[in-house]
């Protein structure tokens, strides 16, 4: 009984120690999967700012950069504002002739730069953040794997011994069973022995009886007969 619930205790522990690492396995993915998007983000934002804060600065590969950054990553104000400038990018050409809206484009220009140094302290941060979470995590699942490896191979040397335990005891109790077998045996030869032995005493009293009762007969019939002697004389 005990070896089955050890045997039980085991396979719970594996079970959980397959799961463990199964779903530590899939945080680790997504972790690396959600920091390369943060990186490349950050990367495309830094290019992007360096190349809008040059004069004259090549559009098309502002725009380029930034819709490199992951979409998904960028809150709804600034995703706006972005979308805004990539717009007013492309039209810009047409705006330099015009005074107005030339000076509208360069207030939006300084604006856009402050929104995407914000978004890569932003995404920067972040990534501390999500690079903290995943050493937090990895230690929880050391700690958990080392326990669950200790309690695994505990149960198994305990397992182990109890079987042990039950084979020595089995075989102590098939030895205490032939000891008795051969103590039986040796009884009934015993008893054999001494119900031969009376019987061998009570023929040879009985002969004894016999040979008594037939002497003293014999001596009866002698007396008798020097009696009759004696009186005939």
């Amino acid at each position: 009984k005990e070896i089955a619930q050890l045997d039980e205790d085991i396979s719970v522990y594996e079970g959980d120690l397959k799961a463990a690492n199964a779903v530590r396995k899939m945080e680790h993915n997504d972790y690396v999967a959600t920091h390369k998007d943060y990186t490349e983000s950050v990367d495309a934002l830094t290019a992007a700012i360096a190349t809008i804060k040059k004069q004259n600065y090549d559009r098309a590969q502002a725009t380029s950069l930034l819709v490199q950054v992951k979409q998904d990553l960028i809150p709804e104000q600034a995703r706006r504002a972005i979308d805004a400038f990539v717009a007013n990018t492309e039209s810009a050409d047409d705006l330099e002739s015009a005074a107005p809206e030339a000076a509208a484009y360069e207030s939006h220009f300084d604006g856009i730069i402050e929104v995407l140094e914000k978004l890569k302290d932003k995404f920067e941060d972040e990534r501390t953040s999500i690079e903290k979470e995943e050493q937090n995590d990895k230690h929880a699942h050391e700690m958990l794997v080392q326990d669950l490896t200790n309690s695994i191979s505990t149960s198994k040397d305990d397992r182990h011994d109890k079987a042990q335990e039950k084979s020595k005891t089995a075989q102590r109790e098939a030895d205490a069973k032939g000891d008795l077998q051969d103590t039986l045996g040796s009884r009934d030869s015993d008893q054999s022995y001494l119900d031969d032995l009376n019987a061998e005493c009570r023929s040879k009293s009985d002969d004894f009886e016999a040979r008594q009762t037939l002497r003293a007969q014999e001596i009866e019939a002698i007396e008798k007969a020097i009696e009759i002697i004696s009186s005939g004389a």
